[in-house]
């Protein structure tokens, strides 16, 4: 396996080696947690009486990160399998990072587009060059991926309106997809619990089943604008697509006159083993790469800091968003672009795409063998679990699922792990996980299910 620090800076090689060694379980306490700090109890208590309750009650209050782990306010730690929803590719404090986002906030930090900044620019140079666009495309930075697919569906309402015949009207998404909570990205994803409480949404949208080109080439006219989809599904498990799929998906978008546009927004910088999803023949089951019209990305491009982008490819698709008809205040400032640029930098300068693919592999190999495991759907490190109770458990399921129980199980023993529905966990860690920590976990796996089905029977026998 290639060393994911091999070549890199001094800094960074002292940080991977100190989230390597820092001993395993929850109960290591950080510095930065002092006698006095406020206990995790009294937060907690403080939250539910001050911030608003769509993300329900969290789990715990944390406090500080370093590498692959993070403290929580009574000074338990935690090896992080989540990484924020596949965001902190770098892990937590990179000095790269950090340094980054500091020197630019000491120097400039925000501007309006009505300005630009060299951070900008470079890296919406960069982001042309990894992702191989032809000249004439362009990118459009905003904060999130949910405002990264608003622009994606702008973008494709402008080229539905380019038709003289005034009938691409229609935009296609897949079943099981997720692209967001505001309004039009929250439009073009599937699960009804999203979506109805805010109905009625943005018309013009159609969902068809998931992997199927012939119910994709049935969908498809000249009156559909736009087809959306991720290259992996990462909300419903992590689902990948049929080889050809995608390929399939390009042709027949191409062939009707439609955008084909790749939500990269979980899939994209590196976190499959390539640069972008459509570049991975595990992905795609294509030697060459499957290019979309426009590509959305956000989560890991910044580590942390927020950022979204539209890539536009070729310059008859850049064209189709004007000035003053897409905008946005915070997007693209100096300070989130500097660390997407450190992001980019660091991912390249150490190895981390081979690394990503190496781990991603053992660790689905070290999974698949444990008892309990029915499936592993693996692209690099974006990992999905499906469990049971294993053979010889005569134990019911915990309410709510195997996997939520499992996720509870995994923060008493002191993993950030997360459930994506009743059997599914969803691993997506810090890109710069080691081989330790990747290791431990699968050697963990079976005593976090033994302890997930024991406290669901301590919980049955206390009730009855």
């Amino acid at each position: 396996m290639n060393n994911p620090t091999a070549g890199a800076a001094a800094d960074f090689a002292d940080h991977a080696a100190t989230s390597a060694t820092t001993p395993a379980g929850p109960t290591a306490a950080p510095a930065a947690v002092g006698t006095g700090s406020p206990s995790q109890t009294g937060l907690l208590g403080r939250y539910a009486t001050s911030l608003t309750g769509v993300f329900g009650a969290p789990s715990r209050v944390l406090v500080r990160g370093e590498g692959v782990h993070v403290w929580d306010a009574d000074g338990r730690r935690y090896t992080d399998f989540l990484g924020g929803i596949a965001v902190n590719a770098l892990g937590h404090a990179h000095p790269a990072l950090v340094a980054a986002v500091t020197e630019q906030l000491g120097t400039l930090g925000h501007i309006s587009n009505l300005f630009t900044s060299g951070p900008q620019i470079a890296l919406a140079e960069r982001l042309l060059e990894l992702a191989v666009a032809p000249e004439g495309s362009t990118v459009f930075f905003a904060n999130s991926g949910s405002e990264a697919n608003e622009a994606a569906l702008k973008l494709a309402r402008r080229h539905g309106r380019e038709d003289p015949s005034g009938r691409r009207t229609r935009v296609l998404a897949l079943e099981n997809s997720f692209h967001g909570r505001t309004l039009g990205a929250l439009a073009m994803t599937w699960k009804p619990a999203y979506r109805e409480p805010f109905e009625p949404l943005p018309g013009g949208i159609e969902f068809i089943p998931a992997g199927d080109a012939a119910a994709l080439e049935a969908a498809l006219d000249e009156t559909v604008a736009a087809v959306i989809l991720e290259p992996v599904q990462g909300e419903s498990g992590v689902h990948g697509w049929p080889a050809g799929y995608l390929q399939a998906a390009r042709d027949l978008t191409r062939r009707h006159g439609a955008l084909l546009i790749f939500d990269e927004v979980q899939s994209g910088t590196g976190r499959t083993g390539t640069w972008f999803a459509h570049q991975n023949p595990a992905v795609t089951g294509e030697d060459e790469p499957v290019v979309p019209d426009a590509m959305t990305l956000a989560k890991g491009l910044g580590g942390g800091v927020p950022i979204g982008a539209m890539v536009s490819f070729g310059p008859q698709v850049s064209a189709l968003l004007t000035a003053g008809q897409h905008g946005t205040t915070f997007g693209g400032n100096p300070v989130a672009t500097a660390a997407g640029l450190a992001v980019l930098d660091t991912i390249a300068q150490t190895g981390l795409l081979q690394h990503v693919h190496d781990l991603g592999a053992r660790l689905a190999r070290g999974l698949g063998a444990v008892a309990g495991v029915t499936a592993v759907r693996q692209y690099g490190l974006l990992i999905g679990v499906d469990i049971i109770v294993p053979s010889g458990m005569e134990t019911p399921v915990p309410d709510g699922g195997l996997a939520p129980a499992v996720v509870r199980a995994g923060l008493e023993a002191g993993y950030l792990l997360n459930a994506t529905g009743p059997s599914t966990l969803r691993l997506a860690p810090p890109l710069v996980l080691g081989e330790e920590e990747a290791d431990r976990v699968v050697a963990d796996l079976p005593s976090l299910l033994e302890a997930a089905l024991q406290a669901h029977r301590q919980q049955h026998d206390q009730e009855n």
